[in-house]
């Protein structure tokens, strides 16, 4: 089954352009691997500081080796100190059935 979420975040004030730089960066890494369907990165248009990622693994193994990438820990370690939250605020996603 797919693994789906919405990763968000809030970029501190006057650091949006560094945070999109280093989200579009980092997008064109995670969409080179082998599991990964889709990494769309998104502001929110009333609030262009407030990033929106939305993204989508063939399974659970792809998500595993996309959080195993090593990649991955220096762009959390360097996006930390840019945005307000502790982290991503990470909500997994299900797809609805039609009934």
């Amino acid at each position: 089954m797919k693994k789906t979420l919405l990763a968000e975040f809030t970029a501190r004030e006057g650091a949006e352009a560094e945070v999109a730089r280093m989200i579009g960066d980092y997008a064109l890494k995670v969409r080179e691997e082998e599991g990964n369907l889709a990494f769309d990165v998104y502001t929110k248009a009333a609030h262009p500081r407030a990033f929106w990622i939305f993204e989508v693994y063939r399974d659970e193994e792809a998500f595993q080796a996309h959080l195993n990438a090593p990649y991955g820990g220096p762009f959390n370690a360097a996006l930390t100190p840019l945005i307000e939250e502790d982290a991503s605020v990470l909500t997994f996603l299900d797809p609805v059935s039609a009934p």
